[in-house]
This record gives C-alpha cells, structure tokens and sequence, in this order.
C-alpha cells in the first residue's frame, strides 16, 4: 500500500507541476519538490543528530544529489511541453538505460535476454516519440535526459549501498539538490499570483515529499525486486490525470509503444529477480558444502 501510495502522490505532483509550469519556472517547481524531502531530514537531523551525514563516499553522494536535481529539471521542462502520459510512458526506458550502464561500468553481465528486453524498451520509445510525425514535440528528449540522469543515480546507488546507510544516501541527496536549486531561485523566482497557485505550490511540496516517503517505507517494509513492478502504475494516474485535467488522451501509437516499454521492464525485471535468486542459491549451496 505504501508504494501504491507513494506512485499515486508522485504522478499527483506532477500533474500539478505540469499546471504550474505555465508561469512558474521549472526550476523553481524542482525546489519546490525538494523541499517536502528536505524538510523531512531536517527532522532527522534534529533528531539523530548529524552523524547521519558520515559517508565514506561523500564525492559520490554530492555526484547522485547533482544527478537527481539534472533528472527532475529535465522531466519537468519536458511535461511543460509534452503530455503527461507521454512523458510518464518515456521515462520508463531509465531501466533499460540502468542496465546498459551497469555493463558498461560496474562490469555486469547482460545476457541475451536483457539485451532483448533492452532493445525492445528502446523501440517502444521511439514508437511514443515517433521523429518527424505531427504529435512529436523535440522536449519529448528531454526526458531521455532525465532517465539518463536517473540510472547515473542508480549506478552511485549501487556503488554506495554496501557502505552508507539508506538514511545518509536520502539526507546527502536532498541537502545537495535544496542547495543546488536554491542558486538560481533570486533570479528566477515567481511569487503566487493568487491563492489557488500558493496552494499549488504548498501542495507540490508536500504531496512531492510524502511520495518520497512512502517509498521509502515500503521498501523497508518489503523486497524492492517485488514492489518495483508497482511502478508502472504510474502511467495509470498520469493518464487520468491527463485526461481530467489537461483533455489529453495517449493515442494508439503511444498505447502500443507503452505496452512494450511496460512488457519489456518486466520481462527484464523478473529474469534479473530469478538470476539473482539462482545466483544466492548457489552461493548457500557452496557455503554449506
């Protein structure tokens, strides 16, 4: 229920991100969604006291805050321009691009299987993006460069896991993204205009940070292998939400390339769960003989 929870408040910013970003900068939106987060670790600063903040990797940390505030920039330029169920369906290839940079720099072993799933994912793409046909709107790009940005981030993730709790990594990202966005906030910012946009950015950050949250919890609750697949109901609310707020509607062409992007995560998803199962089985096998 949590994760469930935490995709619905995810998609909910993003809609209101999307209506805000009419007259309001992207990149004060970013700041806007950071500061939910923020004002979380804060507590927890308050409360644990700021060993919470000891990494052994602290230039790694900085580098996955840095890569957060790029992905959520560029997301959110993009989805002022293009459809939310667009943008929603498209960033989905960041797994895809995770795992080609898992092989490339961490040394991981893609088997033919991941390397179909990969292609197809990046078919699907380019069906919802469909170059040079009258729906294609070039910001559509940027959130390429957002996935791109998001598995930069999984890749630190991965590299920082075995050694700084989940606490450390979640107070480094936020810290670092509050203070990177804040820089351009005098000369960018945007006072509300009237009560319903101070509620929208009131709203932004608090629906931003409880989905960061949720997540959170849930994945101390349960196997993030198990509940990742949750994510793709994203596409449910953003579609909704568009339909009901904005009249957008995905057409065939953005239907068919999200059902391979979807299919193919987790096709991809379930054979990296049974490898992995196989692999720990087998080393519990060693250990015991």
């Amino acid at each position: 229920m949590f994760m469930l929870a935490g995709f619905f408040f995810y998609s909910t910013s993003d809609m209101l991100s999307k209506s805000l970003s009419q007259s309001v900068s992207p990149l004060q939106i970013a700041w806007l969604r950071q500061l939910g987060l923020l004002s979380g670790v804060i507590v927890l600063l308050a409360w644990k006291g700021p060993y919470i903040l000891r990494s052994r990797y602290p230039f790694l940390q900085f580098c996955r805050g840095l890569t957060v505030v790029v992905a959520a920039t560029t997301f959110l330029f993009a989805i002022a321009y293009v459809p939310l169920a667009d943008a929603t369906a498209v960033s989905f290839v960041a797994p895809f691009i995770v795992t080609v940079l898992a092989g490339l720099l961490l040394g991981e072993t893609i088997g033919l299987k991941r390397w179909i799933a990969v292609i197809l994912g990046f078919a699907g793409t380019m069906i919802i993006i469909r170059p040079g046909f009258n729906a294609f709107h070039p910001a559509i790009f940027l959130v390429i460069l957002s996935g791109a940005a998001f598995g930069i981030r999984q890749i630190i993730s991965r590299r920082v896991s075995g050694a700084d709790p989940l606490v450390t990594t979640v107070a480094y990202t936020a810290l670092t993204a509050a203070i990177l966005l804040s820089l351009p906030l005098p000369f960018i910012w945007t006072n509300p205009a009237d009560l319903s946009q101070l509620l929208m950015m009131i709203g932004i950050s608090v629906i931003a940070g409880s989905g960061e949250l949720s997540i959170m919890r849930a994945l101390d609750l349960g196997e993030a292998v198990v509940l990742s697949p949750l994510q793709y109901t994203l596409i449910v609310w953003s579609t909704l939400w568009g339909f009901l707020i904005f009249a957008h509607l995905p057409d065939m062409w953005t239907l068919i390339g999200t059902a391979i992007i979807v299919g193919s995560g987790i096709y991809s998803l379930f054979h990296e769960t049974r490898a992995t199962r196989k692999m720990t089985g087998a080393r519990a096998w060693f250990r015991a003989g």
